[in-house]
This record gives C-alpha cells, structure tokens and sequence, in this order.
C-alpha cells in the first residue's frame, strides 16, 4: 500500500527528533499536522461570477479535491455586495492527500516564488498553527500560465496539534518547511 513520502517521514525521524527536544514522555504527546486549509477571496467576483467558478477549478487542481465556493452571508452595500453571492473558494485537505500537498508545496511550489527568501514565521496564531499568504497561484506546477486570466493570491493554513508555536515552528521545519533564521 502507498503511503506519502512525508508521511513515512514523520512516522521515522519527525516523532523521535519532537520527541528528544521537548522531552515528551508519549509518542502521542508529539504534535502533529492536522489539517491544510486553502482559500482563496476574490474581491472582484461581485462583478464577474465566472472568476469564481474559475478559481474553483484552480483550486481543485492545486490541492487534488474538489474545492467548494464561499458564500457572502450578509449585504454590504458599499462593495455592491448581496447575501448568498459566492465571493471566493476554498477546500480543506486531510490525510494522504494533505501530505501529498505539503510536499509538493515545499519541494515544488515554495521554490518557484519570485525573489524567495524564506518564509517568515511571523503568521503563527499562539495556538500552534500557522497561516501564509501566496501572492500567486501560479507558483503551482499544476496550473498552466496560458489559461490564467486573473492573476490571484490565496492563504494556505496548517493546523496542528501543537500546543505552543515553538512547537509547531520546529514539526514545522521538521518537514523542511523554509523559515527565516531570526
């Protein structure tokens, strides 16, 4: 049976260096990624609803499931907002596939960032999870630069078990994630 590379990763070396550097007393205590998030707003869409039927379709090719629309749930008259209007998409990967997603992020995707310097580990919420924002969902080998129309930005957020962000910093870097040195 396949499993995903970073998977085996975890299970092999990720558990046991957690495990040494916080001195936890269970494997279970090791804080783990839960989930991966994607979303994506689209401030334009109130114009064009094609942009978000669009964005569903990019959505769905860079994280392999299907990603659903966001819907508006009030009036905002100033951005000629209605309620129930679909203003964005999203989709939330777990298990395998979220694997599968988070290497092909750090090993593919991150590396193809114009100007990349590293990821500065400013996002994380004191909980333990950490949200970036991507400038361009064309850093993603998935989508072909031909078909783009609009160029759009989307926030990917990992959500852990982690108790503190230290902890979810090294799981984290653990994966080869490409953070600042402070």
């Amino acid at each position: 049976m396949y499993t995903p590379r970073l998977k085996e990763k975890y299970n092999n070396e990720v558990v046991e260096k957690l495990k040494k550097h916080f001195n936890y007393s269970s494997v279970m205590q090791v804080p783990k990624i839960e989930k991966i998030c994607l979303n994506q707003g689209l401030g334009q869409a109130v114009g064009d609803k094609r942009m978000v039927d669009q964005a569903i379709v990019e959505m769905s090719d860079i994280a392999g499931q299907r990603a659903v629309p966001c819907i508006s749930k009030k009036d905002v008259s100033n951005f000629k907002l209605r309620k129930g209007m679909p203003i964005g998409a999203r989709v939330t990967l777990r298990g395998d596939r979220m694997y599968e997603f988070l290497d092909r992020l750090i090993s593919v995707s991150i590396p193809r960032i114009r100007d990349f310097r590293g990821i500065r580990p400013k996002g994380f919420d004191g909980n333990g999870n950490f949200t970036m924002g991507v400038k361009e969902q064309i850093i993603f080998p998935e989508i072909d630069i031909d078909k783009v129309k609009h160029i759009n930005g989307m926030d990917i957020t990992f959500v852990t078990s982690a108790k503190t962000n230290e902890e979810a910093e090294a799981l984290l870097s653990e994966f080869g994630f490409p953070f600042t040195k402070k």
